[in-house]
């Protein structure tokens, strides 16, 4: 009980001795799965998230991303970003005392009237009446809130992580709780449909779902498509996508127009931008992940991307070819070192060599190493969203979001004391 009881001091009240008792929480059997459980059940509670909006703090929303990067990280890395991104969440701002709400009646009518009604304290205690919350919880929550674009679409986003992070943890039912009353709570606060009530005006009459298709096999065959999302205003193109919607647009073909559009945009994005502008990616991979197919969200998700600037071509950073072999050890080297260029030219050398895993590998370890208070988490949001998108992409799709991707980690690297912290109490004597 000793370094339980540890633990959840360090939870509840932070000090330097916090990955030390991480370390020893994360040694016991089954001891990592239940520390997560332990600080989430503990945190969203505590959390003072009135305070922080229409944002959202992203320590316990970027969990799910982390866990979406283990299979491609060394244990030692995983861990390190497992005990950073939980330092993050612990140290975010509390309320004056634990949220403590009586547990409603777990029905389902309740909770849906309380979100439509923007009662968010209401929607959290309804939630914690549930029984044994469980993904299709959240899925139906996701459903529920996903014509809603507050805070660039956080609300879908939170709904799809915390139901994968419930799964992830073997879907414990007072943490799953505590996940599923935090997404309610989000969900009820105040909304933001002008995206969707303008697509839905234009979409009024097409079939309301894309057909998924065949994705195309070149670039030049999206180019028109990307140069709109990229450069026309909001009104125009939301008029040209229901025309492409009523002549036949495919999901295939939208879904990888975006993606490249996206990375267009990452590439021109000002180094203070870089976080917010890859959070494109992370929308994406949800619509993605939960399979949306409806016209209306998809525009959503265009509209998303034609938020932010784009620059001339000629004026955009470029990948500088490799001076030597392209390998996973240059590109990570170049990432950590801030070369743009360089970073870019190798990962799209790898990436043409057939070697996407490999760059995906080596900008997940590069994330691993740099605090993710530093860019809320965007680092570790971004390479798991790429991680969540390459399979479902063309070729020359991913080959254009790696360098992207490679230049975005590159241009926003931060310090990485923290993880050399955590690593000298991760590793054993």
């Amino acid at each position: 009980m000793v370094v339980i009881e540890r633990w959840q001091s360090e939870i509840e009240q932070p000090t330097a001795g916090f990955f030390a008792a991480f370390a020893a929480r994360s040694g016991e059997p089954d001891g990592l799965r239940d520390g997560v459980r332990e600080a989430v059940k503990t945190l969203i509670p505590r959390i003072d998230w009135e305070a922080y909006l229409p944002h959202v703090p992203h320590g316990i929303l970027g969990l799910r991303a982390v866990f979406r990067l283990r299979p491609l990280l060394e244990s030692a890395s995983f861990h390190r970003l497992l005990a950073t991104q939980l330092h993050m969440a612990a140290h975010e701002g509390r309320r004056a005392a634990p949220l403590k709400a009586a547990a409603g009646s777990g029905s389902w009518r309740n909770l849906e009237d309380f979100i439509r009604a923007r009662r968010p304290g209401l929607a959290y205690a309804e939630a914690q009446g549930f029984e044994t919350p469980v993904s299709d919880d959240f899925r139906r929550l996701g459903a529920l809130v996903a014509p809603d674009m507050a805070n660039v679409g956080h609300k879908a986003v939170l709904a799809d992580h915390l139901g994968d992070l419930l799964a992830l943890l073997d879907q414990p039912r007072a943490t799953g709780r505590r996940l599923l009353g935090l997404a309610a709570w989000l969900a009820a606060t105040p909304e933001d449909t002008f995206w969707h009530r303008r697509a839905a005006a234009r979409l009024e009459g097409v079939a309301p779902d894309l057909a998924e298709g065949r994705a195309p096999s070149q670039p030049a065959d999206l180019e028109g498509l990307v140069r709109e999302v990229c450069d026309l205003g909001l009104v125009e193109l939301l008029d040209r996508l229901a025309g492409r919607a009523k002549a036949g647009l495919t999901l295939a073909e939208l879904r990888a127009a975006l993606v490249v559009a996206a990375s267009e945009k990452v590439l021109d994005a000002r180094r203070d931008l870089e976080g917010k502008t890859a959070w494109t990616f992370t929308y994406l991979a949800t619509l993605t992940r939960t399979g949306a197919t409806d016209a209306r969200l998809w525009a959503q998700a265009a509209a998303l991307v034609n938020l932010f600037p784009t620059d001339e071509a000629e004026d955009r950073v470029t990948p500088r070819p490799p001076a030597g072999p392209a390998t996973r050890e240059a590109l990570l080297d170049a990432v950590l070192d801030a070369e743009v260029p360089e970073a870019m030219g190798l990962a799209q050398a790898l990436a043409q060599a057939g070697q996407g895993e490999a760059v995906l590998a080596t900008l997940a370890e590069a994330a691993s190493r740099n605090d993710p208070a530093f860019n809320h988490a965007h680092q570790v949001f971004a390479v798991a969203a790429a991680a969540d998108l390459l399979p479902v992409l063309p070729g020359f799709a991913r080959e254009t979001l790696l360098p992207a991707l490679a230049k975005n980690l590159a241009n926003s690297q931060g310090s990485g004391d923290l993880g050399r912290r955590a690593d000298r109490a991760l590793t054993p004597a």
